[in-house]
């Protein structure tokens, strides 16, 4: 289940972008560095710097990739998907988040209640430090 949402962006801004925008990929790698915590990410953040673990592309040349790298894609996604079904639950529980035209500035709003109200209905309450 995700513990936090950051503010949306306009839809047209590729994920990079806007993790950037956001001060994201900074922290991101500070963590990886610091903390020994890399995060696992999608192939929209290639680039991110290198706390951030992304899948090894396909060759263009039509190439197979190697072993190494296969099991590493195949590793990475059997580590993703906790995340990515946390945000299936999310999205599949609140219809309003799955097409929206509100703005946004107002779906940040609407999607930090859907969070709030996700994670009580799943009694998973974040403990305080």
């Amino acid at each position: 289940m995700p513990v936090w949402t950051s503010a949306a962006m306009p839809g047209h801004l590729h994920d990079l972008t806007c993790a950037q925008q956001q001060g994201i990929t900074a922290a991101l790698n500070w963590a990886a560095s610091e903390l020994d915590l890399p995060t696992l990410a999608d192939s929209g953040y290639e680039g991110a710097g290198q706390g951030v673990k992304v899948p090894v592309k396909q060759p263009t040349d039509g190439q197979r990739l190697a072993p190494d790298n296969r099991a590493y894609n195949r590793l990475l996604r059997g580590l993703r998907w906790q995340g990515e079904r946390g945000f299936a639950i999310l999205v599949g529980r609140w219809k309003t988040l799955r097409h929206t035209t509100a703005s946004p500035h107002r779906i940040s709003d609407i999607l930090a209640a859907a969070l709030h109200l996700t994670h009580f209905e799943y009694k998973y309450l974040p403990q305080s430090r």
